[in-house]
């Protein structure tokens, strides 16, 4: 039987070079979903189609960032096996960024159904659905910041955020189930209804974002 050799101080300092730049990585990506969330935002609530262009090539990037931060966590936990604090701190992030993809997919579906909506006049209720975005975005922004100081209270802050949010949902979904329809079509109500359901789950990635933060930093989940 072998053991393994103790860690010298050159390899905890390599360890910690490679943690922080994984650190960089992971906020660099999780601003660019920030920008995605924002442009799938202007796409829906101000028509901006140049917005969707962008956001076709920014959500190319995203998947890249996805699929490079992954697996380098992959090798870090296999390779060099940490421990404590560290390992939290390695699946945490590969766990989260597939959050930041997720939330950036939708971001991408909001811009579609912004397309399909045009030929419809505005709905009243896209001014309470824009203030329903508006939140979750808040919430994306607050856990990444905690993220970036490994807030240990972020995941309960969040938490309370995200229950606007499912009552949003909850009142707007009832509220699109009572109305009738635009031009004789049903189309427009069911894309409303979509939008809504991806802005919900796209504000639950954000809470799972700082509620992993929370784990980093007590090692006690929520």
């Amino acid at each position: 039987m072998h053991l393994s050799p103790k860690p010298t101080q050159k390899t905890r300092t390599n360890f910690e070079r490679t943690l922080q730049r994984l650190e960089q990585e992971v906020l660099r990506m999780g601003a660019l979903v920030e920008e995605a969330f924002r442009l799938g935002h202007n796409c829906l609530f101000k028509e901006d189609l140049e917005a969707r262009e962008l956001l076709v090539k920014l959500d190319k990037k995203i998947d890249r960032y996805y699929r490079k931060i992954e697996a380098d966590c992959s090798a870090m936990l296999i390779l060099q096996a940490p421990v404590g604090q560290d390992c939290r701190i390695v699946s945490a992030f590969m766990q989260l960024v597939r959050d930041l993809e997720r939330i950036a997919d939708y971001a991408k579906d909001l811009s579609e159904m912004s397309l399909r909506l045009v030929p419809y006049p505005t709905h009243i209720l896209m001014a309470e659905i824009e203030g329903m975005s508006a939140h979750a975005r808040l919430m994306l922004s607050t856990s990444l910041v905690a993220l970036a100081d490994l807030d240990q209270d972020a995941g309960a802050y969040v938490k309370h955020l995200d229950d606007r949010v499912d009552d949003d949902y909850d009142r707007l979904y009832e509220a699109l189930a009572n109305q009738q329809m635009i031009g004789g079509s049903i189309e427009p109500f069911i894309l409303m209804g979509l939008i809504i359901r991806d802005l919900e789950r796209m504000a639950d990635h954000a809470t799972n974002i700082a509620q992993r933060v929370s784990y980093v930093t007590t090692g006690e989940r929520h």
